[in-house]
C-alpha cells in the first residue's frame, strides 16, 4: 500500500483482550511495516488517557477504542477525549464486539468518528484496519452521517 509521509503512522489500539490485540498488531505489521506504522497497545482506559497525556502532542494518527475494559471504559474515554481540548481532534474508531444499536448510538452521540464490529475473521481484520487506515486525515476525522457510521467489511 502507498505511503505518502516520511514519517510512521501512529496507531493506538485500547482493548483489554490480549488475543484482540495480538491479532491487530500482527494484521498491522502485514499491512505496513515498523517504518511506515507504529502501534501502541493499552489495556484498560486509565492507561490510555495516561498515555495521550504523556505523548500529546503529537496526536496519534487515530485510536481504535474497544468499549468494554477494566478502570475506565471506552464510552468514559471517548467522553473524556472529546472534552480535552489537545485531545478532542484525535479520530476515534470505536472496535468493539457489540453491535448492541443504543451503544453504537451513544458512541456516535459522544462523538466517535466510526464504529466497527470486531470481525470474526483474521482476514475480514486485515481487510477493515487497512480500509480505515486508506482513509486520508480529513475523512478520518469528519463525522459520517448515522447511516455511515458503522464500518462493514465483507
Amino acid at each position: 500500500m502507498p505511503h505518502q509521509k516520511n514519517t510512521a503512522k501512529n496507531i493506538f489500539l485500547s482493548d483489554d483482550d490480549a488475543d484482540d490485540c495480538m491479532l491487530f498488531s500482527e494484521a498491522l505489521q502485514e499491512i505496513y511495516n515498523e517504518s511506515e506504522a507504529r502501534l501502541t497497545i493499552v489495556n484498560d482506559g486509565m492507561a490510555l488517557m495516561e498515555v495521550l497525556e504523556e505523548t500529546v502532542p503529537p496526536p496519534p494518527e487515530v485510536i481504535f477504542l474497544d468499549i468494554n475494559m477494566p478502570k475506565k471504559n471506552g464510552v468514559e474515554c471517548l467522553q473524556e477525549i472529546r472534552s480535552t481540548p489537545k485531545l478532542a481532534g484525535i479520530p476515534i474508531i470505536i472496535f468493539s464486539t457489540s453491535s448492541n444499536k443504543d451503544i453504537v448510538d451513544k458512541t456516535y452521540l459522544h462523538g466517535a468518528n466510526y464504529y466497527i464490529c470486531k470481525p470474526q475473521s483474521y482476514l475480514l481484520l486485515k481487510k477493515t484496519i487497512e480500509l480505515v487506515l486508506s482513509f486520508d486525515f480529513e475523512r478520518l476525522s469528519q463525522r459520517p452521517v448515522r447511516e455511515s457510521f458503522v464500518i462493514k467489511v465483507a
